[in-house]
């Protein structure tokens, strides 16, 4: 890692394999503020290549061994890529240093006197952007890597002038472990990336490794798997946030307001006053908790923070609200575990629409076989659910499974192998008043731009 450190210490030749990514994008972003020659490839189009190519970065399409020039100092490429992928194969042979993201956001994070790391299955990024939201608004200048866009800066990532960094820190395939977090943030610990970690004992141990890897660690008190794995800490200060008594930050007096949270905040023994949000759903209460107490501890007063998260709207692809045409409102979620989707849902059935309409795209063959029967629960919360093809990303689908066989399992839904033809099917029977709210990490916020251009073209 101090060999890369030396490397990244002044401006020199970035390639990304694979730009376009949540957690690639945010940076190449700082490492162009800072004046490295940045370029970049990608396998399809996206939002975050449109981003990209503004700042005058280029980006080739498809990913091909040709994209290798020789002129590169460093290649970077994400987890998400097959290891036969082409242009990966022509940098691992090129003889120019070449490494999956990871190593190069460790090397980042260590040049930081206050790294705080955000890691838990689910919340990531909703709470990285909300302490980096917060940090901004009190007058901060913090640097930041997130896996959506930040809607006040418009970015995913933030050089900032001072030394803190906030990382969104993902526990897939331990890199996370390659964060040196100074503060690290758990939100919870569930059954996710299993064709890894095979038991939920490893996927712990991994969480209290990073724990270890800090001096402090705020963690959600109410979830038992993050208690379990804070229990294993010995040096470490603790911070507990929840509802309960015993927790040194927690939430009372909590309401919904048209599912936005409304809560009174319990610190250092006082009531340090009320907490009002815009990001929908009653999960939001501990994400809230966690953003708080961490930017308190970066110097920011109670106060401070209670009035920045009120202008919080949430990040990119989190409950986002894409458009509303006619009288029908069109939202995109990056949900695409269970337990994110049952909460996105519920939130999504409590804001009052006459009928809520669900496009999911499945992410990964090895999480839908394997959850594949709690994928069908909580696809049955809104009042129409419509799934597209399995977006198998990294994997080859040794599993056999398709989307029909969710299909199966839900009365009432129905699937289509192309966006077209599920825009379609919506378009044909969406009414105003509805919310069609387009789910998944992959690229299923592309049939709710089909829906938005139709009926636009069709006013």
């Amino acid at each position: 890692m101090s060999e890369l450190r030396a490397l990244i210490q002044s401006p020199c030749h970035v390639h990304f394999i694979g730009i376009g990514g949540a957690g690639m994008c945010p940076l190449a972003e700082i490492l162009h503020a800072r004046g490295f020659t940045i370029t970049g490839s990608d396998s399809g189009e996206s939002e975050t290549l449109e981003r990209v190519r503004a700042l005058g970065i280029p980006v080739s399409l498809p990913q091909s061994a040709e994209n290798i020039t020789g002129r590169e100092d460093l290649i970077v490429f994400t987890a998400a890529l097959l290891p036969d992928n082409p242009e990966l194969v022509a940098a691992q042979t090129s003889g120019i240093p070449t490494m999956e993201r990871s190593k190069l956001l460790g090397a980042m994070s260590e040049g930081y006197d206050n790294t705080i790391g955000v890691c838990g299955t689910h919340g990531k990024t909703t709470v990285t952007a909300m302490i980096t939201h917060i940090l901004l608004r009190c007058g901060k200048d913090p640097s930041a890597i997130i896996g959506g866009k930040l809607p006040l800066t418009q970015t995913n990532g933030i050089s900032g002038s001072q030394d803190t960094m906030v990382v969104e820190s993902c526990e897939y395939k331990d890199t996370f472990l390659d964060i040196s977090p100074t503060t690290a943030v758990i939100l919870n610990i569930d059954a996710d990336h299993m064709e890894y970690f095979k038991t939920m004992e490893n996927l712990r141990a991994s969480f209290v490794r990073f724990a270890r890897r800090a001096q402090t660690v705020i963690y959600n008190a109410d979830d038992e798997h993050t208690r379990r794995a804070v229990a294993e800490l010995v040096d470490a200060k603790t911070v507990s946030v929840g509802l309960g008594e015993e927790c040194a930050v927690r939430a009372v007096d909590c309401a919904l307001e048209k599912m936005l949270p409304r809560f009174t905040l319990v610190a250092d023994g006082a009531q340090q006053g009320r907490v009002t949000l815009l990001t929908p759903g009653a999960h939001n209460v501990h994400n809230a908790l966690a953003a708080l107490t961490a930017a308190h501890l970066a110097g920011c007063s109670w106060a401070e923070a209670i009035d920045a998260v009120a202008s919080f709207g949430g990040a990119g692809r989190r409950f986002e609200i894409m458009a509303t045409v006619g009288g029908i409102t069109i939202a995109d979620d990056y949900a695409h575990h269970p337990k994110e989707l049952e909460v996105t849902l519920n939130a999504a059935m409590g804001m009052g629409y006459r009928k809520v309409w669900a496009i999911f795209q499945p992410f990964t063959f090895s999480r839908t076989f394997m959850l594949l029967d709690d994928f069908a629960r909580v696809l049955q919360i809104p009042d129409y659910t419509v799934l597209t093809e399995i977006k198998g990303s990294r994997e080859v689908n040794t599993w056999g499974v398709h989307v029909s066989q969710l299909a199966q399992k839900m009365p009432g839904s129905v699937w289509y192998e192309t966006f077209e033809e599920t825009a379609q099917y919506v378009l044909d029977r969406v009414q105003p008043g509805d919310l069609v709210l387009t789910l998944g990490c992959g690229d299923p916020y592309k049939v709710g731009r089909m829906i938005t251009e139709q009926m636009t073209e069709g006013r």
